[in-house]
């Protein structure tokens, strides 16, 4: 099993990454989802986060948008993926994504991938999963 810390790392880097990884048959776990980075102007991602939850139909049938940062890193994890086909769904199966380092995890060696950190932006605009979630009502 890999595990990945995704403090300061680019979300969609670290969702091309692992994904790639559970393609090949590896089990991924991702730790510290609150404090993945999406890059960006903060106004142009909340307001891009609101228009996607209000974009509904009939309420009882619609999607539901997670408001929880591991949810939402996993949610960006499987839009990666083949997801339709059975190869897809059994990658998704292997990905597990955290709040934080659970104790199962607590003195196991962290894959931090450095070239995809937040260093790499050009730009200091950027807002993390957690305050995201936070801005559009989650509890976390």
């Amino acid at each position: 099993m890999k595990i990945f810390n995704g403090d300061g790392i680019i979300l969609g880097r670290l969702a091309s990454l692992v994904a790639k990884q559970t393609l090949l048959g590896e089990e991924v776990a991702v730790v510290n989802c609150e404090n993945v980075v999406i890059s960006g102007k903060k106004a142009n991602t909340m307001a891009w986060q609101q228009q996607r939850r209000n974009r509904k139909g009939y309420p009882l049938k619609s999607q539901t948008h997670s408001r929880l940062p591991e949810r939402m890193v996993r949610r960006c994890i499987r839009g990666m993926l083949p997801w339709k086909q059975a190869r897809g769904k059994e990658a998704f199966k292997r990905v597990l994504c955290y709040r934080g380092i659970p104790d199962v995890f607590q003195g196991k060696e962290l894959i931090t991938v450095a070239k995809e950190s937040k260093a790499k932006l050009p730009s200091l605009r950027h807002m993390t999963v957690g305050e995201l979630c936070r801005a559009i009502g989650g509890k976390a």
